[in-house]
């Protein structure tokens, strides 16, 4: 089947292509830039802007099946190429693929489309959504992308979305700030963490619920592809033992971490960085449960174990082979 992915240099994007490689689809990567490392000579890549509808017409002229993966991420309250890339881009990308005859769009949104502050320490696909004026602009933006999309779904386009938690794991050539993270603690740098959890979920399993949404997902619908709850302290722990360090001591508890973060996030700004800030610590302070039921009842998504991707994830950064597993990344 002829497939195609927009923002397939990315992180999910390279993940999401192997998997789509392996599975014999023909794949066409599209992305204003080309991967880091050495292209799978069986897929196609081609240059596009989800800003420019000529060239997302011609991206996509062909495929049966999109899945979009383009969005800025931002931790900025205000930044208007952020907006319109994850709204205006969204439309703009669903448009192309009506007018260009595809099957099934697969939109990936994200977890902060939904409120997490404001839903009352649970999230499923019913809860609030993103529309406070007070939430970061990646937040609002991921949820109004949706209501772009569902403008075209109106006018015909098959299409479902897809929410996934915090994505972490391997293959990444990213440098995302949780891998990242993690891979401080598991070389023994990271002394200290910081109190909260989060839903963390492995990148090969949100590729594979992104194809499973494409395969069986009912048009119009959101699905939560969750991991496990984590506690940063326990993960950074983990990541530490399993490469034989010692991890952090202790957690910095959450009280403590809301009531510095007026002093601490001018500070950090100061020095360039955006990691302590509300928008940074929010979603750990606040840690929601999310429900994963509705994507493993109707997609049969099955997530992988916090270990193995662990695991997994510190093996890739050492350059040694991955655990096995049917619809894995080697």
């Amino acid at each position: 089947m002829k497939v195609a992915v927009t923002g397939a240099a990315g992180f999910l994007g390279t993940n999401l292509l192997h998997q789509l490689v392996e599975r014999g689809h023909e794949v066409t990567a599209i992305d204003r830039v080309r991967p880091t490392v050495a292209p799978d000579p069986k897929v196609t890549w081609v240059s596009g802007d989800v800003l420019d509808p000529e060239s997302m017409r011609s991206a996509l002229a062909g495929a049966e099946v999109v899945y979009h993966l383009v969005a800025m991420i931002t931790l900025e309250h205000r930044h208007d190429l952020a907006w319109r890339i994850n709204t205006e881009g969204v439309r703009i990308v669903a448009e192309a693929a009506l007018a260009a005859g595809v099957r099934r769009m697969v939109h990936t949104s994200s977890i902060h489309a939904f409120n997490q502050y404001d839903c009352g320490g649970r999230i499923d696909e019913r809860a609030p959504r993103s529309i406070d004026p007070d939430l970061p602009v990646y937040d609002r933006s991921k949820f109004q992308g949706e209501v772009e999309l569902r403008k075209v779904i109106e006018q015909g386009l098959d299409a479902v979305i897809c929410n996934p938690t915090g994505v972490y794991g391997p293959v990444d050539h990213s440098d995302s700030r949780i891998n990242t993270t993690l891979w401080d603690a598991a070389r023994g740098r990271v002394p200290v963490m910081i109190a909260g959890g989060f839903d963390l979920v492995d990148v090969r399993d949100v590729a594979d619920g992104l194809i499973l949404a494409g395969e069986k997902g009912r048009t119009g619908e959101n699905y939560l592809l969750t991991g496990a709850m984590c506690s940063m302290l326990e993960i950074t722990q983990l990541a530490a033992a399993v490469n034989g360090k010692r991890g952090p001591r202790f957690a910095i508890p959450t009280k403590v971490i809301s009531a510095a973060l007026p002093v601490l996030e001018p500070i950090a700004k100061l020095f360039g960085s955006d990691r302590v800030s509300k928008a940074a610590m929010g979603a750990l302070i606040s840690a929601p449960v999310v429900d994963g039921a509705k994507a493993e009842a109707e997609l049969g998504y099955r997530p992988r174990s916090t270990e193995e991707t662990v695991r997994d994830l510190v093996a890739f950064y050492k350059g040694e082979p991955l655990e096995s597993r049917s619809h894995s990344v080697a």
